[in-house]
């Protein structure tokens, strides 16, 4: 079994996930690393090369090869990748979507302390940067709305947060996670 963690940019997808894959002993696959390592490019230099319509289209077919390539693990995807194609519709046939809620605020603080570390907020003042997070969640959370589980993502700050976070939402689903 696959577990896709779909959210929002900055909203803990790949610390959630690194820690429920060490908890539940599988692989654990960030998509954008996976990529990376493919493409033998970052997804910066491949949004500047092919644009986002380029990076999507590589995303999808590295999200299949990935799943393919790992069948049981947790794979935390890319904030739009839920939103292109029919990818939410390919996560939620071959495994367990997991969205990870964060609030606006937290994504917004999160971001502005990157300073511009990922592509689409690359160049942005804090003002663009809140805009843009405003922005894009009304246009993302249908999406995300459509994964098999929520759960919230605000208190992934300390390792003590994750690991609580973590064991807590194991716990909550005794039935998924018997057979791992």
């Amino acid at each position: 079994m696959i577990l896709y963690v779909v959210g929002y940019m900055a909203s803990g997808k790949t610390t959630f996930g690194e820690a429920l894959a060490r908890k539940l002993n599988i692989p654990f696959i960030d998509l954008d690393q996976y990529i990376e390592e493919k493409e033998g490019k970052t997804v910066s230099e491949i949004f500047a090369l092919s644009g986002e319509e380029g990076f999507r289209a590589l995303e999808r077919q590295h999200l299949e090869k990935a799943t393919e390539e790992n069948p049981t693990s947790v794979m935390a995807c890319g904030g739009g990748t839920p939103c292109h194609f029919d990818n939410m519709g390919y996560l939620n046939n071959n495994g367990v979507t997991i969205f990870l809620e964060t609030s606006t605020p937290v994504l917004i603080s999160r971001l502005q302390a990157e300073n511009g570390r990922r592509p689409l907020m690359a160049g942005k003042s804090d003002e663009e940067i809140r805009q843009k997070v405003l922005t894009q969640l009304c246009e993302r959370l249908p999406h995300y709305m459509e994964a098999k589980l929520k759960w919230q993502g605000d208190d992934l700050e300390t390792a003590e947060q994750i690991e609580a976070n973590v064991s807590t939402f194991v716990a909550s689903y005794p039935s998924l996670f018997r057979d791992l």
